[in-house]
Protein backbone atom coordinates (compact mmCIF):
# COMPACT_ATOMS: atom_id res chain seq x y z
CA UNK A 1 0.00 0.00 0.00
CA UNK A 2 1.46 3.49 -1.08
CA UNK A 3 1.56 6.56 1.80
CA UNK A 4 2.34 9.91 0.88
CA UNK A 5 2.08 12.54 4.08
CA UNK A 6 0.36 15.54 2.80
CA UNK A 7 0.19 17.34 6.20
CA UNK A 8 2.79 19.41 5.35
CA UNK A 9 1.36 20.62 2.23
CA UNK A 10 -1.55 21.68 4.40
CA UNK A 11 0.51 24.11 6.54
CA UNK A 12 2.05 26.48 3.93
CA UNK A 13 1.08 29.41 5.06
CA UNK A 14 1.27 31.90 2.38
CA UNK A 15 -2.04 28.87 0.65
CA UNK A 16 -3.88 29.35 3.57
CA UNK A 17 -7.41 30.94 3.79
CA UNK A 18 -7.60 32.96 6.38
CA UNK A 19 -11.11 31.80 7.55
CA UNK A 20 -11.00 28.15 6.86
CA UNK A 21 -7.12 27.52 7.16
CA UNK A 22 -6.99 25.63 4.06
CA UNK A 23 -5.50 25.41 0.88
CA UNK A 24 -7.41 26.40 -2.35
CA UNK A 25 -8.78 23.93 -4.12
CA UNK A 26 -10.83 20.91 -4.79
CA UNK A 27 -10.13 17.34 -3.58
CA UNK A 28 -11.60 14.00 -4.96
CA UNK A 29 -11.82 10.48 -3.45
CA UNK A 30 -8.07 9.83 -5.13
CA UNK A 31 -6.81 13.20 -5.80
CA UNK A 32 -6.50 16.78 -5.01
CA UNK A 33 -5.77 19.60 -7.10
CA UNK A 34 -3.84 22.56 -5.61
CA UNK A 35 -3.90 26.18 -5.85
CA UNK A 36 0.17 27.62 -6.04
CA UNK A 37 3.41 27.11 -6.65
CA UNK A 38 4.96 24.22 -8.01
CA UNK A 39 8.26 24.81 -6.60
CA UNK A 40 6.96 25.14 -3.01
CA UNK A 41 4.34 22.47 -3.10
CA UNK A 42 7.09 19.50 -4.15
CA UNK A 43 9.17 20.78 -1.77
CA UNK A 44 7.08 20.10 1.33
CA UNK A 45 6.03 16.72 -0.52
CA UNK A 46 8.46 13.78 0.90
CA UNK A 47 11.44 12.03 -1.06
CA UNK A 48 11.22 9.48 -3.05
CA UNK A 49 7.17 9.08 -3.02
CA UNK A 50 5.79 10.03 -6.47
CA UNK A 51 5.10 7.16 -8.74
CA UNK A 52 5.08 9.57 -11.89
CA UNK A 53 5.33 13.23 -12.82
CA UNK A 54 3.67 13.84 -16.08
CA UNK A 55 2.94 17.26 -17.17
CA UNK A 56 3.40 19.59 -20.30
CA UNK A 57 4.75 23.04 -19.09
CA UNK A 58 4.41 26.18 -21.16
CA UNK A 59 6.27 26.21 -24.02
CA UNK A 60 9.37 28.10 -25.13
CA UNK A 61 7.60 30.08 -27.50
CA UNK A 62 8.36 33.48 -29.26
CA UNK A 63 5.19 34.82 -28.80
CA UNK A 64 3.64 35.00 -25.26
CA UNK A 65 0.69 33.33 -24.46
CA UNK A 66 -2.02 33.62 -22.09
CA UNK A 67 -0.57 30.75 -19.32
CA UNK A 68 2.68 32.27 -19.01
CA UNK A 69 5.69 30.63 -21.39
CA UNK A 70 8.68 31.61 -20.76
CA UNK A 71 11.56 32.73 -23.10
CA UNK A 72 13.68 30.44 -25.34
CA UNK A 73 17.06 31.91 -23.86
CA UNK A 74 15.79 31.49 -19.95
CA UNK A 75 13.55 28.20 -20.68
CA UNK A 76 16.24 25.17 -20.20
CA UNK A 77 17.04 26.69 -16.46
CA UNK A 78 13.89 28.06 -15.38
CA UNK A 79 12.69 24.18 -16.44
CA UNK A 80 15.55 22.50 -14.82
CA UNK A 81 14.54 23.68 -11.62
CA UNK A 82 11.02 21.82 -11.30
CA UNK A 83 13.26 18.87 -12.58
CA UNK A 84 15.70 18.73 -9.73
CA UNK A 85 13.02 18.64 -7.20
CA UNK A 86 11.06 15.90 -9.10
CA UNK A 87 13.99 13.77 -9.47
CA UNK A 88 14.14 13.61 -5.72
CA UNK A 89 10.68 13.26 -4.89
CA UNK A 90 9.84 10.36 -7.59
CA UNK A 91 10.65 6.44 -6.23
CA UNK A 92 13.60 4.73 -8.34
CA UNK A 93 10.87 3.12 -10.18
CA UNK A 94 9.49 6.33 -10.91
CA UNK A 95 9.33 8.07 -14.26
CA UNK A 96 8.68 11.74 -15.42
CA UNK A 97 7.09 12.08 -18.42
CA UNK A 98 7.59 15.55 -19.84
CA UNK A 99 5.33 16.96 -23.53
CA UNK A 100 7.37 19.41 -25.32
CA UNK A 101 6.73 21.37 -28.35
CA UNK A 102 8.74 22.53 -30.58
CA UNK A 103 9.38 26.50 -31.72
CA UNK A 104 11.24 28.29 -34.62
CA UNK A 105 13.92 31.25 -33.72
CA UNK A 106 12.36 34.58 -33.60
CA UNK A 107 11.86 36.26 -37.40
CA UNK A 108 13.70 33.48 -39.79
CA UNK A 109 12.43 29.65 -40.46
CA UNK A 110 14.97 27.84 -38.20
CA UNK A 111 14.03 25.42 -35.72
CA UNK A 112 15.11 25.85 -31.65
CA UNK A 113 17.08 23.64 -30.29
CA UNK A 114 15.63 24.27 -26.42
CA UNK A 115 13.44 20.92 -26.85
CA UNK A 116 16.40 19.46 -27.34
CA UNK A 117 18.54 20.79 -24.74
CA UNK A 118 16.12 19.89 -22.07
CA UNK A 119 16.95 15.85 -21.88
CA UNK A 120 20.75 16.63 -22.37
CA UNK A 121 20.50 19.33 -19.58
CA UNK A 122 18.06 16.49 -17.28
CA UNK A 123 20.58 13.92 -17.99
CA UNK A 124 23.63 14.84 -17.95
CA UNK A 125 23.25 17.28 -14.80
CA UNK A 126 20.23 16.34 -12.96
CA UNK A 127 20.63 12.02 -12.96
CA UNK A 128 17.81 11.68 -14.89
CA UNK A 129 18.01 8.50 -17.47
CA UNK A 130 16.28 8.94 -21.08
CA UNK A 131 14.35 5.72 -21.22
CA UNK A 132 12.79 6.29 -24.48
CA UNK A 133 11.55 9.27 -26.62
CA UNK A 134 7.42 9.42 -28.15
CA UNK A 135 6.54 11.65 -30.50
CA UNK A 136 2.72 12.56 -30.15
CA UNK A 137 1.19 13.09 -34.01
CA UNK A 138 -2.24 15.50 -33.88
CA UNK A 139 -3.39 15.17 -36.96
CA UNK A 140 -5.82 17.89 -36.05
CA UNK A 141 -3.59 20.56 -35.39
CA UNK A 142 -4.06 23.95 -37.12
CA UNK A 143 -0.94 25.10 -39.14
CA UNK A 144 1.60 26.84 -37.69
CA UNK A 145 3.73 29.18 -37.56
CA UNK A 146 1.25 31.33 -39.94
CA UNK A 147 4.39 33.51 -41.45
CA UNK A 148 6.33 30.39 -42.52
CA UNK A 149 3.47 27.82 -43.37
CA UNK A 150 0.16 29.67 -44.18
CA UNK A 151 1.58 32.48 -46.00
CA UNK A 152 5.22 32.59 -47.39
CA UNK A 153 4.69 28.27 -47.60
CA UNK A 154 8.43 27.27 -47.13
CA UNK A 155 7.95 25.02 -44.44
CA UNK A 156 5.35 21.96 -43.61
CA UNK A 157 2.52 22.06 -40.48
CA UNK A 158 4.11 21.05 -37.26
CA UNK A 159 1.56 18.38 -35.81
CA UNK A 160 4.22 16.72 -33.69
CA UNK A 161 5.71 16.68 -29.86
CA UNK A 162 8.11 15.27 -28.48
CA UNK A 163 7.24 13.43 -25.28
CA UNK A 164 10.50 12.98 -23.24
CA UNK A 165 10.52 9.48 -20.70
CA UNK A 166 12.84 10.33 -18.07
CA UNK A 167 13.48 7.67 -15.37
CA UNK A 168 15.47 8.03 -12.15
CA UNK A 169 17.19 5.10 -12.45
CA UNK A 170 18.15 2.36 -15.75
CA UNK A 171 15.10 0.26 -14.70
CA UNK A 172 11.47 2.07 -13.94
CA UNK A 173 8.33 0.62 -13.92
CA UNK A 174 6.37 -0.42 -17.12
CA UNK A 175 4.81 -3.05 -18.23
CA UNK A 176 3.80 -2.63 -22.40
CA UNK A 177 1.24 -5.05 -21.82
CA UNK A 178 -0.97 -2.73 -20.66
CA UNK A 179 -1.10 -0.57 -23.42
CA UNK A 180 -1.16 -2.92 -26.37
CA UNK A 181 -3.37 -1.98 -29.39
CA UNK A 182 -5.35 -4.30 -31.89
CA UNK A 183 -4.14 -6.16 -34.04
CA UNK A 184 -4.13 -5.12 -37.79
CA UNK A 185 -7.06 -7.24 -40.13
CA UNK A 186 -3.82 -8.64 -41.54
CA UNK A 187 -2.59 -9.70 -38.05
CA UNK A 188 -6.20 -11.20 -36.86
CA UNK A 189 -6.20 -13.35 -40.24
CA UNK A 190 -2.75 -14.66 -39.66
CA UNK A 191 -3.55 -15.72 -35.95
CA UNK A 192 -6.94 -17.40 -37.41
CA UNK A 193 -4.53 -19.34 -39.63
CA UNK A 194 -0.92 -19.69 -38.59
CA UNK A 195 0.00 -22.07 -41.32
CA UNK A 196 -1.77 -20.34 -44.59
CA UNK A 197 -0.46 -17.03 -44.08
CA UNK A 198 3.12 -17.27 -41.84
CA UNK A 199 5.90 -19.47 -42.34
CA UNK A 200 8.84 -19.14 -39.37
CA UNK A 201 11.98 -18.57 -41.02
CA UNK A 202 15.55 -16.48 -41.02
CA UNK A 203 14.58 -12.98 -42.60
CA UNK A 204 17.15 -10.94 -45.29
CA UNK A 205 17.71 -8.55 -42.27
CA UNK A 206 19.13 -11.23 -40.17
CA UNK A 207 16.15 -11.50 -37.78
CA UNK A 208 15.03 -15.19 -36.70
CA UNK A 209 11.01 -15.02 -37.06
CA UNK A 210 9.92 -17.99 -34.68
CA UNK A 211 6.58 -19.67 -34.62
CA UNK A 212 5.69 -17.58 -31.63
CA UNK A 213 4.61 -15.02 -33.92
CA UNK A 214 1.76 -16.29 -34.66
CA UNK A 215 0.63 -16.04 -30.72
CA UNK A 216 -1.79 -14.20 -30.06
CA UNK A 217 -1.02 -11.56 -27.13
CA UNK A 218 -4.07 -9.30 -26.64
CA UNK A 219 -2.66 -6.76 -29.45
CA UNK A 220 0.12 -5.23 -30.85
CA UNK A 221 2.94 -3.86 -28.93
CA UNK A 222 2.59 -0.35 -29.68
CA UNK A 223 5.41 2.29 -31.50
CA UNK A 224 6.89 5.39 -30.11
CA UNK A 225 4.72 7.24 -32.19
CA UNK A 226 1.35 8.11 -30.88
CA UNK A 227 -1.35 9.63 -32.92
CA UNK A 228 -3.88 11.17 -30.50
CA UNK A 229 -5.98 13.89 -32.34
CA UNK A 230 -7.18 17.02 -29.61
CA UNK A 231 -10.28 17.42 -31.26
CA UNK A 232 -12.22 18.75 -28.01
CA UNK A 233 -14.15 21.74 -29.42
CA UNK A 234 -17.53 20.34 -27.57
CA UNK A 235 -16.55 18.53 -24.55
CA UNK A 236 -18.60 19.08 -20.92
CA UNK A 237 -15.68 21.12 -19.98
CA UNK A 238 -15.71 23.74 -22.89
CA UNK A 239 -19.28 23.76 -22.53
CA UNK A 240 -19.39 24.53 -18.74
CA UNK A 241 -16.79 27.23 -19.07
CA UNK A 242 -18.99 29.05 -21.79
CA UNK A 243 -21.79 28.91 -19.17
CA UNK A 244 -19.59 30.32 -16.27
CA UNK A 245 -18.38 32.70 -18.97
CA UNK A 246 -15.30 31.65 -18.22
CA UNK A 247 -11.96 30.89 -20.28
CA UNK A 248 -11.09 27.34 -20.89
CA UNK A 249 -7.49 26.55 -20.40
CA UNK A 250 -6.11 27.22 -24.27
CA UNK A 251 -3.22 24.12 -24.24
CA UNK A 252 -5.19 21.06 -23.08
CA UNK A 253 -3.69 17.69 -24.21
CA UNK A 254 -5.99 15.40 -24.61
CA UNK A 255 -7.11 12.43 -22.41
CA UNK A 256 -5.62 9.42 -24.32
CA UNK A 257 -1.70 11.17 -24.05
CA UNK A 258 -1.73 10.83 -20.19
CA UNK A 259 -3.91 7.99 -20.27
CA UNK A 260 -1.09 5.83 -22.28
CA UNK A 261 1.56 6.53 -19.69
CA UNK A 262 -0.53 6.30 -16.51
CA UNK A 263 -1.08 2.81 -17.86
CA UNK A 264 2.38 1.70 -18.83
CA UNK A 265 4.23 3.44 -15.94
CA UNK A 266 1.62 2.81 -12.87
CA UNK A 267 -0.29 0.32 -11.06
CA UNK A 268 -3.59 0.69 -9.34
CA UNK A 269 -3.48 3.04 -6.21
CA UNK A 270 0.03 4.61 -7.35
CA UNK A 271 0.69 8.21 -7.35
CA UNK A 272 0.75 10.51 -10.30
CA UNK A 273 1.68 13.99 -9.74
CA UNK A 274 1.16 17.28 -12.71
CA UNK A 275 3.33 20.13 -11.94
CA UNK A 276 1.47 22.48 -14.33
CA UNK A 277 -1.66 21.02 -14.42
CA UNK A 278 -4.15 23.33 -16.14
CA UNK A 279 -7.27 22.31 -16.89
CA UNK A 280 -6.41 18.33 -15.05
CA UNK A 281 -6.92 15.69 -17.61
CA UNK A 282 -3.82 14.20 -16.12
CA UNK A 283 -6.04 14.08 -12.86
CA UNK A 284 -9.37 13.53 -14.24
CA UNK A 285 -7.57 10.26 -16.18
CA UNK A 286 -5.74 9.04 -13.09
CA UNK A 287 -9.26 8.84 -10.97
CA UNK A 288 -10.65 7.20 -13.65
CA UNK A 289 -7.99 4.72 -13.42
CA UNK A 290 -8.47 4.43 -9.95
CA UNK A 291 -4.94 6.24 -9.50
CA UNK A 292 -3.67 8.88 -6.41
CA UNK A 293 -3.13 12.02 -7.85
CA UNK A 294 -2.16 15.44 -7.11
CA UNK A 295 -2.41 18.45 -9.68
CA UNK A 296 -0.77 22.01 -9.40
CA UNK A 297 -1.70 25.10 -10.82
CA UNK A 298 -0.94 28.69 -9.90
CA UNK A 299 -3.71 30.23 -11.64
CA UNK A 300 -6.54 29.93 -9.90
CA UNK A 301 -9.04 30.62 -12.42
CA UNK A 302 -7.63 27.50 -14.12
CA UNK A 303 -7.80 25.57 -10.89
CA UNK A 304 -11.71 26.57 -10.35
CA UNK A 305 -12.52 26.13 -13.85
CA UNK A 306 -10.42 21.98 -14.23
CA UNK A 307 -13.39 21.28 -11.09
CA UNK A 308 -15.99 21.30 -13.92
CA UNK A 309 -14.31 17.94 -15.53
CA UNK A 310 -15.49 16.00 -12.37
CA UNK A 311 -19.21 17.39 -12.36
CA UNK A 312 -21.56 14.72 -13.38
CA UNK A 313 -23.26 15.31 -16.59
CA UNK A 314 -26.46 16.05 -14.65
CA UNK A 315 -25.76 18.61 -11.82
CA UNK A 316 -27.55 21.70 -11.95
CA UNK A 317 -26.76 24.90 -12.93
CA UNK A 318 -26.68 26.66 -9.75
CA UNK A 319 -24.53 23.96 -8.16
CA UNK A 320 -21.88 24.11 -10.88
CA UNK A 321 -21.34 27.77 -10.85
CA UNK A 322 -21.44 27.64 -6.67
CA UNK A 323 -18.91 24.97 -6.85
CA UNK A 324 -16.72 27.21 -9.63
CA UNK A 325 -17.44 30.53 -7.52
CA UNK A 326 -16.05 28.96 -4.16
CA UNK A 327 -12.62 27.94 -6.06
CA UNK A 328 -12.50 31.60 -7.42
CA UNK A 329 -12.94 32.69 -3.71
CA UNK A 330 -10.22 30.73 -2.51
CA UNK A 331 -11.54 27.79 -0.82
CA UNK A 332 -11.11 24.40 -0.70
CA UNK A 333 -14.10 21.96 -1.76
CA UNK A 334 -14.02 18.30 -0.82
CA UNK A 335 -16.71 17.12 -3.68
CA UNK A 336 -17.83 14.35 -1.44
CA UNK A 337 -19.23 16.66 1.18
CA UNK A 338 -20.84 18.72 -1.70
CA UNK A 339 -22.33 15.37 -2.59
CA UNK A 340 -20.84 14.84 -6.00
CA UNK A 341 -20.53 11.14 -6.83
CA UNK A 342 -17.68 10.97 -9.35
CA UNK A 343 -19.28 8.49 -11.74
CA UNK A 344 -16.07 6.29 -12.95
CA UNK A 345 -14.34 6.05 -9.55
CA UNK A 346 -13.84 2.55 -8.56
CA UNK A 347 -13.13 2.76 -5.08
CA UNK A 348 -13.31 5.12 -2.23
CA UNK A 349 -9.17 5.23 -0.90
CA UNK A 350 -8.19 8.35 0.14
CA UNK A 351 -4.96 9.80 -0.73
CA UNK A 352 -3.37 10.72 2.25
Amino acid sequence: MNTMSLQTISSISRYKIAEKGCITGYFSPLGKMIHGDSLDILSNMDDNSIDLVITSPPFALQRKKEYGNKEQYEYVEWLSQFAHLVHRKLKNTGSFVLDLGGAYEKGVPVRSLYNFRVPIKLCDDLGFFLAEEFFWYNPSKLPSPIEWVNKRKIRAKDAVNTVWWFSKTEWPKANIKNVLTPYSDRMKKLLENPTKYYKPKDRPSGHSISDTFSNNNGGAIPSNLLQISNTESNSLYLRRCKLLNTQGHPARFPEKLPEFFIKMLTDEEDIVVDIFAGSNTTGFVAEKLNRKWISIEQSIEYVASSVLRFLPDKTLETKISNIYNDIINYKYIDLDTENIKINFNKSRKNVA
